[in-house]
């Protein structure tokens, strides 16, 4: 059952039914872009093992990298909340903002004025076709939910932010909060 239809900015909470799928599992997915013609979000809450400074080293801080999807993953992505310092980026929604001039963020960082709260990094990101979404939807594979967060979304624990909505969501999906990674822990 489909409650809200998928919009920029909405979160997509993947069921617990789809334990099995290395890149979705326990994923909450930022969408920035929904259309007829598919759909593009961002994984917030996969961090990957190394830092921005291990993809561009003249950036000499630890930005964390977060697998943004497994779509053109050899693509560095970022969504951020500082337009009025970023120029030619997109708003998603809520103030958050999608892309933009690579060469200012790289100033930016090297003068300490964008920190890691204020704009993320991913390689990939979670891209679906033209109605490839909506089918997904109604696989119920994911449960789409508003982005209550806006741009503090970048404040949330990504160790429990899945846990979290399904604590939210509530009903069965609570139950589901607690249980392993994979199952076969138990």
């Amino acid at each position: 059952m489909i409650s809200l239809k998928p919009s920029k900015g909405h979160l997509l909470i993947a069921e617990p039914s789809i334990i099995g799928d290395m890149s979705f599992n326990r994923s909450v997915v930022l969408l920035a872009d929904h259309g007829d013609h598919g759909s593009i979000g961002f994984i917030m809450n996969k961090p990957l093992d190394f830092f921005l400074s291990d993809l561009v080293p003249e950036i000499e801080t630890e930005f964390k990298i977060y697998n943004g999807g497994p779509v053109e993953q050899d693509n560095l992505y970022f969504i951020h909340k500082v337009p009025d310092l970023i120029p030619d980026s997109v708003e998603i929604s809520g103030g958050i903002y999608w892309g933009g001039d690579f060469t200012v963020v790289s100033e930016l960082i090297a003068q300490s004025k964008i920190t890691p709260n204020e704009i993320r990094f991913f390689l990939g990101y979670s891209g679906w076709g033209s109605q490839q979404l909506n089918q997904e939807l109604e696989a119920n594979s994911w449960v789409i939910v508003e982005n209550n967060y806006e741009k503090n979304i970048f404040g949330k624990s990504y160790d429990t932010f899945w846990k979290d909505k399904m604590i939210e969501l509530g009903g069965d999906y609570v139950l589901w909060s607690n249980a392993p990674e994979n199952p076969s822990y138990n």
